[in-house]
């Protein structure tokens, strides 16, 4: 069944009806603009356009194959107060849906953690800036586009953002900063926004509140399979619902956080207390996963809380009353950070590395991420070589505090190396064997401290270089 969100208008502020006008005013040349914008980006995509539409073939499900550590979708209940609707807005050339609307009711709370990248794309701009500018309040709608990540495109990318923002407001009776915006694609594409805007219509008309795998499916890009995940928590005896869906398989390696994750409750929390949460589980989950060790320009995860389940509002992240909500929202983030590396472009192999003995946290944590981001060790896994002269290379280059004579590594319970020596119970054969298992555990102790950090990771294999080589050319 679906319902048509309420329609209340807020009185326009002077100083929205001068914007308003002055808008009207230049709205000539601005269409000029976006018109020699877009005549510019058409020309530099038809340098490319067979090429470009092989590589979103095979970024299809159909031709494709699957990644072998792909794993189910979930079973994913509605979520009180959230609908949502996909359509095609054409940013392919095959037949697909790449377009994603959600509806969120009024008072709506939001937060997000987005990209460090030096040249962050325009959704990531408008996203941050309004969501400081509302402090999360009253956040109503989010759109998503796949095909055209709408980067490094300058004002021209700004506007398009711009303007698809107005035309999802007016479709849904909101203020512009209240729409969430997230685009994925191609970098240095100028976004086409009426390829959006003209089919808010038909998106309005079949929004669903059951529609979670088709909307995993619609942000896809090189993704193999949908990403979703679900639970369930108690809030002072009543019981909430906690879902989200992400997208990503190359250019993995958030730190915010091409990776985007939508997650929505219908839990009643404020926008302080949600902004807590996910800055503080981000660490540990996405941030704590890589795949080859690039940063996106897009990287985004939206946290938003409708307040339609009943339970009472929370206003502090640390409430006793959110304990099992704290913990069921941060294994929905991990399984969904997980489900990234899992899906690696051309993964064999889900890694566990975990460095323990260090002085920090912080430290622990770079060294692990310095074995994770190795090529030479993640090539290692991809032939099922348990080359721990690898491992202790990239622990020695993270230029971090450690023991040399101390430095031990294991692979699951076998030990390579003791005591900065080969381990007297190593056993090539038995190593061999557990080297062709489909996922992986590593652990290092550096012999400093007491400190430890854990990074998910995947292999390196031939099939990373065929599909980034044929992503654009």
């Amino acid at each position: 069944m679906t319902r048509k969100p309420s329609k209340t208008k807020a009185a326009p502020k002077p100083v929205e009806v001068v914007g308003q006008t002055l808008e009207r005013a230049l709205d000539p040349l601005a269409s000029a603009l976006k018109r020699a914008a877009l005549k510019r980006a058409e020309k530099q995509a038809h340098a490319f356009e067979a090429p470009v539409a092989t590589a979103a073939a095979k970024a299809d499900k159909s031709a494709m194959p699957v990644s072998p550590l792909a794993v189910p979708f979930p079973r994913m209940r509605p979520i009180a107060g959230v609908q949502m609707a996909t359509g095609r807005a054409g940013f392919y050339k095959h037949e697909r849906d790449d377009l994603l609307v959600m509806v969120f009711p009024e008072g709506a709370s939001a937060a997000g953690v987005f990209t460090r990248h030096g040249v962050g794309s325009a959704p990531v701009d408008w996203c941050k800036r309004h969501l400081e500018a509302t402090k999360g309040e009253g956040a109503r709608a989010l759109v998503v586009n796949a095909g055209c990540a709408n980067a490094f495109t300058g004002k021209p990318g700004a506007d398009a953002v711009r303007r698809v923002a107005a035309g999802v407001a007016k479709r849904f009776d909101c203020r512009q900063r209240d729409v969430m915006v997230a685009s994925t694609g191609v970098i240095g594409v100028l976004l086409d926004d009426a390829r959006i805007t003209n089919r808010l219509a038909d998106i309005e008309g079949r929004l669903t509140d059951d529609g979670w795998a088709a909307a995993a499916r619609a942000i896809m890009t090189t993704d193999t399979f949908p990403k979703g995940a679900y639970a369930e928590a108690t809030i002072d005896g009543t019981t909430v619902r906690i879902g989200g869906i992400c997208k990503g398989s190359g250019m993995i390696a958030p730190d915010m956080a091409t990776m985007l994750a939508f997650v929505v409750t219908d839990a009643a929390i404020s926008p302080g207390a949600l902004q807590a949460l996910v800055s503080l589980y981000t660490r540990n989950t996405f941030n704590a996963v890589t795949v080859d060790g690039d940063r996106s320009t897009n990287d985004t995860l939206l946290l938003f809380a409708t307040g339609q389940s009943g339970a009472p509002r929370i206003s502090r992240a640390g409430d006793k009353r959110l304990a099992d909500f704290r913990d069921k929202l941060e294994g929905v983030l991990m399984d969904l950070a997980h489900q990234l590396v899992r899906d690696g472009e051309g993964a064999t192999k889900f890694i566990k590395i975990t460095v323990t003995g260090a002085e920090t946290a912080a430290s622990a944590r770079r060294i692990a991420k310095s074995i994770a981001d190795s090529p030479l060790v993640k090539t290692a896994f991809a032939g099922e070589d348990a080359n721990w002269g690898r491992i202790v290379m990239a622990v020695g280059k993270a230029d971090e505090p450690i023991d040399r004579d101390s430095l031990s590594v294991k692979f699951g319970d076998l030990w390579a190396a003791q005591d900065g020596l080969i381990a007297p119970s190593y056993d090539e054969a038995k190593m061999s064997a557990y080297m062709k298992r489909k996922e992986l555990e590593v652990t290092v102790d550096v012999g400093v401290g007491r400190a430890s950090s854990t990074v998910w990771t995947c292999d390196l294999t031939k099939r990373y270089v065929e599909i980034n080589g044929d992503y654009r050319s």
